[in-house]
């Protein structure tokens, strides 16, 4: 589903900000234009890697009983969940990593307040965030989106830094976010790191992975939160090419 929020171009609609109970930013429905952003004290800026999603996208056949804990977050397309389906049914994955930047000039945290935070048992860590990406498969011709899009709950923190900023969130039941200068990663193996593709046909296609989807948590700038990629699935791999940050 594509976020309603527009991007915070000159002229927009005037919105507004508040503060969460942890002391984020959220952006709110009137009072401020959100071409002055940038006169504001602080925010971050996420920008997703389009090169770390291009260099690791693989296809994956795994049997439906060896992906249990995925299915409990509904990580799979609705065709896993029919009374049909067996324990030995192969669902077929489009994997791929994400690594996501904070180059902005402060904190992003979680968009829920701490004592909502959900905990996965399966996983054994707590989501911060409903939605922190979510990703598509759209025809590369008409757009149209032909696997279903997941919603991606992370549980953020600082995986890596860049030199002279220092990793200050972990994952942790109270201490997520990401600190301005880092990175938080995302390898292609963990689980609902895919797109379900078991029902795409051969073809091409466009993965779009976006990050902060529904603009919950304010940002300097939301035009570089997507990245796009070309797709070309045989039925057995796919080769992915000329990944990159896009406006939408």
């Amino acid at each position: 589903m594509k976020p309603v929020a527009p991007n915070p171009l000159p002229g927009d609609a005037p919105r507004s900000c508040s503060r969460s109970a942890d002391g984020q930013t959220e952006v709110g429905t009137v009072g401020m234009d959100m071409g002055f952003l940038h006169l504001l004290p602080g925010l971050p800026d996420l920008v997703p890697d389009p090169n770390y999603v291009q260099a690791s996208t693989y296809v994956q056949r795994a049997h439906l009983y060896s992906l249990r804990c995925a299915a409990e977050e509904k990580c799979l397309a609705s065709t896993a969940y029919t009374p049909e389906a067996t324990d030995y049914d192969v669902r077929v994955l489009l994997r791929f990593p994400q690594r996501v930047k904070n180059q902005g000039t402060a904190d992003f945290l979680p968009s829920r307040p701490r004592h909502s935070w959900e905990w996965h048992s399966c996983h054994q860590h707590y989501h911060s965030m409903d939605e922190f990406s979510h990703y598509d498969l759209l025809d590369a011709t008409t757009g149209r989106k032909v696997a279903e899009g997941h919603k991606a709950s992370f549980c953020l923190e600082d995986t890596t830094c860049d030199f002279g900023n220092l990793k200050r969130y972990a994952c942790t039941s109270h201490t997520q976010g990401l600190s301005p200068g880092c990175y938080d990663t995302y390898n292609a193996d963990i689980d609902c790191q895919w797109i379900d593709i078991t029902d795409v046909q051969p073809g091409n296609y466009v993965l779009k992975v976006q990050v902060n989807p529904k603009y919950i948590v304010l940002e300097s700038d939301f035009t570089n939160n997507v990245v796009r990629c070309n797709i070309h699935y045989t039925g057995r791999y796919v080769a992915t090419t000329n990944c990159k940050i896009s406006q939408s």
